[in-house]
Protein backbone atom coordinates (compact mmCIF):
# COMPACT_ATOMS: atom_id res chain seq x y z
CA UNK A 1 0.00 0.00 0.00
CA UNK A 2 1.08 3.54 -0.36
CA UNK A 3 1.69 6.42 1.62
CA UNK A 4 0.74 8.79 -0.44
CA UNK A 5 -3.03 8.43 -2.29
CA UNK A 6 -3.21 12.46 -3.55
CA UNK A 7 -6.75 12.82 -1.87
CA UNK A 8 -5.71 15.10 0.27
CA UNK A 9 -3.87 17.67 -2.44
CA UNK A 10 -6.97 19.87 -2.75
CA UNK A 11 -6.67 20.67 1.24
CA UNK A 12 -9.13 17.99 2.18
CA UNK A 13 -8.95 15.50 4.44
CA UNK A 14 -10.85 11.71 5.41
CA UNK A 15 -12.48 11.42 9.19
CA UNK A 16 -12.63 7.91 10.74
CA UNK A 17 -15.97 6.91 9.29
CA UNK A 18 -14.86 8.64 5.45
CA UNK A 19 -16.66 12.12 5.83
CA UNK A 20 -14.39 14.60 4.01
CA UNK A 21 -13.85 17.56 6.05
CA UNK A 22 -11.29 20.90 5.04
CA UNK A 23 -7.48 19.61 6.38
CA UNK A 24 -8.03 23.12 8.96
CA UNK A 25 -10.89 21.61 10.32
CA UNK A 26 -11.81 22.12 14.56
CA UNK A 27 -11.27 17.98 14.34
CA UNK A 28 -7.76 18.06 12.52
CA UNK A 29 -6.35 20.99 14.78
CA UNK A 30 -7.81 18.96 17.97
CA UNK A 31 -6.37 15.50 16.78
CA UNK A 32 -3.41 17.19 15.51
CA UNK A 33 -2.59 19.09 18.44
CA UNK A 34 -2.68 15.90 20.76
CA UNK A 35 -0.67 14.19 17.76
CA UNK A 36 1.98 16.27 18.44
CA UNK A 37 1.95 15.76 21.97
CA UNK A 38 2.21 12.39 21.44
CA UNK A 39 5.60 12.42 19.60
CA UNK A 40 6.77 14.74 22.49
CA UNK A 41 5.57 12.43 25.12
CA UNK A 42 7.61 9.97 22.88
CA UNK A 43 10.66 11.53 22.85
CA UNK A 44 10.19 12.59 26.83
CA UNK A 45 9.87 8.61 26.87
CA UNK A 46 13.23 8.03 25.47
CA UNK A 47 14.82 10.19 27.10
CA UNK A 48 14.45 8.37 30.36
CA UNK A 49 16.74 5.71 31.51
CA UNK A 50 16.00 1.89 31.41
CA UNK A 51 16.56 1.24 34.94
CA UNK A 52 14.74 2.41 38.37
CA UNK A 53 12.89 4.38 39.04
CA UNK A 54 12.54 5.64 35.35
CA UNK A 55 10.86 2.06 33.82
CA UNK A 56 7.64 3.01 35.66
CA UNK A 57 7.60 6.44 34.18
CA UNK A 58 8.41 4.88 31.06
CA UNK A 59 5.49 2.62 31.25
CA UNK A 60 3.00 4.88 32.42
CA UNK A 61 3.87 7.25 29.41
CA UNK A 62 3.67 4.36 26.96
CA UNK A 63 0.22 3.99 28.09
CA UNK A 64 -0.29 7.32 27.69
CA UNK A 65 0.74 6.92 24.09
CA UNK A 66 -2.14 4.33 23.95
CA UNK A 67 -4.55 6.65 25.41
CA UNK A 68 -3.40 9.71 23.34
CA UNK A 69 -4.01 7.26 20.32
CA UNK A 70 -7.37 6.27 21.22
CA UNK A 71 -8.59 9.81 22.14
CA UNK A 72 -7.75 10.91 19.09
CA UNK A 73 -9.73 8.69 17.20
CA UNK A 74 -12.69 9.59 19.15
CA UNK A 75 -11.44 13.46 17.81
CA UNK A 76 -11.24 12.03 14.10
CA UNK A 77 -14.63 10.06 14.18
CA UNK A 78 -18.34 11.72 13.49
CA UNK A 79 -21.47 10.43 13.58
CA UNK A 80 -22.26 6.74 13.79
CA UNK A 81 -18.35 5.79 13.17
CA UNK A 82 -17.86 5.99 17.02
CA UNK A 83 -19.54 2.84 17.77
CA UNK A 84 -16.54 1.22 15.70
CA UNK A 85 -13.67 2.67 17.78
CA UNK A 86 -11.52 1.46 20.62
CA UNK A 87 -12.54 1.29 24.60
CA UNK A 88 -11.73 5.00 26.08
CA UNK A 89 -13.47 6.63 29.43
CA UNK A 90 -13.33 7.42 32.32
CA UNK A 91 -10.91 4.27 33.15
CA UNK A 92 -8.16 6.35 31.69
CA UNK A 93 -8.63 9.46 33.61
CA UNK A 94 -9.18 7.22 37.08
CA UNK A 95 -5.26 5.78 35.76
CA UNK A 96 -3.61 9.21 35.84
CA UNK A 97 -5.17 10.52 39.16
CA UNK A 98 -3.84 7.10 40.33
CA UNK A 99 -0.41 8.42 38.70
CA UNK A 100 -0.62 11.70 39.59
CA UNK A 101 -1.83 10.62 43.85
CA UNK A 102 1.55 7.89 44.02
CA UNK A 103 3.68 10.73 42.82
CA UNK A 104 2.77 13.61 44.66
CA UNK A 105 2.48 11.34 47.92
CA UNK A 106 6.60 11.13 47.20
CA UNK A 107 6.65 15.00 46.43
CA UNK A 108 7.24 17.71 49.28
CA UNK A 109 4.51 20.56 48.86
CA UNK A 110 5.63 23.64 47.66
CA UNK A 111 3.41 27.05 47.89
CA UNK A 112 5.73 28.60 44.68
CA UNK A 113 5.35 28.34 40.92
CA UNK A 114 8.01 25.66 39.50
CA UNK A 115 10.26 26.84 36.56
CA UNK A 116 11.09 24.49 33.98
CA UNK A 117 14.37 23.57 34.02
CA UNK A 118 17.37 21.86 35.85
CA UNK A 119 17.61 18.38 33.58
CA UNK A 120 16.48 17.92 30.12
CA UNK A 121 14.03 15.40 30.88
CA UNK A 122 12.48 17.75 33.57
CA UNK A 123 12.23 20.24 31.11
CA UNK A 124 11.33 18.03 28.14
CA UNK A 125 8.11 17.29 30.84
CA UNK A 126 7.39 20.89 30.75
CA UNK A 127 7.23 21.12 26.81
CA UNK A 128 4.71 18.30 27.21
CA UNK A 129 2.72 20.07 29.69
CA UNK A 130 2.38 22.97 27.69
CA UNK A 131 1.67 21.12 24.16
CA UNK A 132 -0.88 19.15 25.94
CA UNK A 133 -2.63 22.35 27.55
CA UNK A 134 -3.01 23.68 23.72
CA UNK A 135 -4.23 20.30 22.69
CA UNK A 136 -6.73 21.19 25.77
CA UNK A 137 -7.36 24.40 24.18
CA UNK A 138 -8.18 23.24 19.96
CA UNK A 139 -10.29 20.29 21.98
CA UNK A 140 -12.27 23.29 23.53
CA UNK A 141 -12.48 25.48 20.72
CA UNK A 142 -13.91 22.02 18.73
CA UNK A 143 -16.45 21.21 21.62
CA UNK A 144 -17.97 24.79 21.12
CA UNK A 145 -19.35 23.58 17.53
CA UNK A 146 -19.09 19.53 17.45
CA UNK A 147 -19.97 16.65 19.80
CA UNK A 148 -16.72 15.92 21.72
CA UNK A 149 -16.22 12.17 23.89
CA UNK A 150 -17.06 13.54 27.10
CA UNK A 151 -13.72 11.99 28.90
CA UNK A 152 -11.52 13.71 26.37
CA UNK A 153 -11.03 17.46 28.05
CA UNK A 154 -10.85 15.41 31.58
CA UNK A 155 -8.62 13.35 30.37
CA UNK A 156 -6.09 15.75 28.55
CA UNK A 157 -6.73 18.09 31.71
CA UNK A 158 -5.07 15.32 34.51
CA UNK A 159 -2.60 14.36 32.05
CA UNK A 160 -1.24 18.14 32.24
CA UNK A 161 -1.34 17.26 35.56
CA UNK A 162 0.19 14.32 35.37
CA UNK A 163 2.92 15.97 32.96
CA UNK A 164 4.01 18.45 36.10
CA UNK A 165 3.96 16.23 39.16
CA UNK A 166 6.36 13.82 36.83
CA UNK A 167 8.63 16.91 36.03
CA UNK A 168 8.91 17.68 39.54
CA UNK A 169 9.58 13.69 40.77
CA UNK A 170 12.05 13.79 38.18
CA UNK A 171 14.01 16.65 39.28
CA UNK A 172 13.95 14.60 42.68
CA UNK A 173 15.37 11.61 40.67
CA UNK A 174 17.97 13.23 39.15
CA UNK A 175 18.99 15.28 41.77
CA UNK A 176 18.58 18.41 40.77
CA UNK A 177 17.30 20.91 42.61
CA UNK A 178 13.62 22.64 41.80
CA UNK A 179 13.85 26.54 40.75
CA UNK A 180 10.62 28.35 41.63
CA UNK A 181 9.23 31.93 40.06
CA UNK A 182 9.75 33.89 43.20
CA UNK A 183 8.89 37.63 42.62
CA UNK A 184 8.50 41.16 44.72
CA UNK A 185 5.44 42.86 44.43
Amino acid sequence: MKVYTKTGDKGTTSLVGGQRVPKNHPRLEAYGTVDELSAQIAYLRDNLPERPPFETYRQTLLDVLDHLMRLSARLATEGDARKYLPAFGVGQVDFLEREIDTIQAALRPIDKFTLPGGHPAVSLCHICRTVCRRSERRVLSLADEHTVDPCVVPYINRLSDYLYVLGRKLSDDFGVKESYWVYDK
